[in-house]
Parts: structure tokens; C-alpha cells; sequence
């Protein structure tokens, strides 16, 4: 069996396919990102990869498995990453909508998804109202990917949906904006 954080997402960004969004599922082990702030010399391809990647996206969701009350490391780094984005004209995340699933072992996965939805605000996006924190993680998926629970799949999937409905009003709110002003 996979990573329940990476089946879940799978299930979201299929029904965003499905809404008529054009996805694409980064995997930060794929990525090998060194940790922010080290004395790295150069930015590293993954961390190009990865802001190209957010710059260009119009909506996002975001996934990580709880670790001691938090998100874990690896996403956090990636997260700190962004930090490349903050020179771009909008910078950071500035009006992207992003949803929220965590996965956790026990009952606690809302703890990461509030530390995403701190993260979120922080970079100037709008984390959608619909947040999936999925507890017992382990046992939500079979070995396969799909949700054993039709709920935890139907929350997934409107998530999914959610993120491209949110991208799709942001976007033309602005495009409707600078029609205005110019």
C-alpha cells in the first residue's frame, strides 16, 4: 500500500481532471528538495520546478500526513520554498484558491490542515472552506488507492471540484478587475 497522502490527493486531482482542470501531481520525494535556508549554493532544480509549478497553477491542493501535531518536514520545507515566489508580480499565492486534506493515524488530522490554512493565508491564497482531514488513515484506503469509506471518496472529490469552482471565479474576478482598471 502507498502513502495515504499521496491516495488521497490522487482522488481529489481526478475529479479536478473531471471538472475540466488540467492537473499535474508533484511528488516532493521526486523533488529532492535540501533543506530552506541551509547554505545551499544556487536554487536546486526541484525547488525551480516546484515554484515554476505554483506560479503557473491557478488552484492547488495540498496534502500531507500529520506528524506530532503538524505537517511534516518535507512539506514544510517545500512550503519555505515558496520563498522564490515572493519577487513575482502577483507574489507568493496571491489569490489561488488551495484545499486542504491531511492524513493522520489517529483522530488529529484538522491540526495539519489549520497549519496549511495558516500557511495558505500567510502566502496571500484563499484555502477553500471544504477541508478533508482524514483520521485513521491507514485504514481509509485499499491497496489499490481507492477509499474503502464512498464518504471519504465523495469528500474527496468534491474537493476536487470545489478547487476548480473557487479557480475558475478567482480568475475571472481578476481578469474582470484589470478589464475594469485599464
Amino acid at each position: 500500500m502507498g502513502s495515504s497522502s499521496r491516495q488521497a490527493l490522487q482522488r481529489a486531482l481526478d475529479a479536478s481532471a473531471a471538472a475540466g482542470a488540467d492537473v499535474e501531481l508533484l511528488d516532493l520525494r521526486s523533488l529532492d528538495l535540501p533543506l530552506f535556508g541551509t547554505e545551499v549554493e544556487g536554487v536546486p532544480a526541484g525547488a525551480t520546478r516546484l515554484a515554476e509549478a505554483v506560479a503557473g497553477a491557478d488552484g492547488m491542493i495540498w496534502s500531507s500526513p500529520l506528524y506530532h501535531g503538524t505537517v511534516s518536514a518535507a512539506f514544510k520545507n517545500a512550503l519555505d520554498w515558496l520563498e522564490l515566489l515572493a519577487d513575482h508580480d502577483p507574489p507568493f499565492l496571491t489569490d489561488k484558491p488551495v484545499g486542504l486534506i491531511a492524513t493522520a493515524a489517529g483522530v488529529q488530522g484538522l491540526q495539519a490542515v489549520n497549519t496549511m490554512e495558516f500557511v495558505v493565508r500567510a502566502l496571500r491564497g484563499w484555502a477553500v472552506p471544504l477541508v478533508v482531514p482524514i483520521a485513521r488513515a491507514h485504514l481509509a484506503f485499499a491497496d489499490d488507492g481507492t477509499a474503502v469509506d464512498a464518504r471519504l471518496a465523495n469528500l474527496l472529490e468534491r474537493l476536487g471540484r470545489e478547487v476548480v469552482r473557487a479557480a475558475r471565479r478567482l480568475g475571472s474576478g481578476a481578469e474582470q478587475g484589470a478589464r475594469r482598471a485599464g
